[in-house]
């Protein structure tokens, strides 16, 4: 499942793209949904990306609300993609893996993954001169794996990771942070 790696600068229309599939989604999927949130380069005002919107949707339970999301989900043009990288999640590609301009991932509310993208996200807003070495290396991984997005975004795993244990030992991730007060919990009316 490769494709191009195309990186964009900053557009500040990302964040509504967001939030208007946001409401898309929440109409479709209803109380199942714990929260919802903008991550990923995209979610970080002034930084470049690949120009897809990547969402999270957190459910109380993946065993239990993912087989009821997958049909509404469905009918709104995301398809399932298996992928075994993903334990505590499920990946969901709006149309055609490569040109598809959205991406949706499902987790269990509080999960390893919810916690590790938002202490990302919010690091890098946090720390624009941690979010301007991230655009950085990936120019530098785009051109390296330009026909090969799986193997770019195999190369940024250490340096996130690095910013992630970076924003554990910081105040934003330790007694400052309560992950129930930093989240844009968006639940349906």
């Amino acid at each position: 499942m490769s494709a191009t790696v195309v990186l964009a600068e900053y557009d500040p229309h990302w964040p509504e793209r967001y939030e208007y599939e946001k409401n898309r989604i929440l109409h479709a999927l209803g109380k199942r949904v714990v929260a919802i949130e903008h991550i990923g380069s995209t979610a970080v005002p002034g930084l470049g990306a690949k120009p897809i919107i990547d969402i999270m949707v957190a459910v109380h339970s993946l065993e239990h609300d993912l087989p009821a999301c997958t049909e509404p989900l469905r009918r709104l043009g995301y398809e399932h993609v298996d992928r075994a990288d993903f334990t505590d999640s499920c990946f969901f590609c709006h149309g055609v893996w490569g040109p598809s301009t959205r991406h949706l991932h499902i987790t269990e509310y509080g999960s390893a993954f919810w916690n590790e993208k938002l202490l990302f996200r919010d690091f890098l807003r946090l720390h624009t001169d941690t979010a301007a070495e991230y655009f950085t290396l990936k120019r530098s991984l785009a051109a390296q794996h330009a026909a090969n997005r799986t193997a770019y975004t195999d190369a940024k795993g250490s340096y996130i990771r690095s910013v992630v244990n970076r924003a554990r030992s910081t105040a934003v991730a330790s007694s400052n942070y309560s992950q129930n007060a930093r989240v844009e919990r968006h639940l349906p009316k």
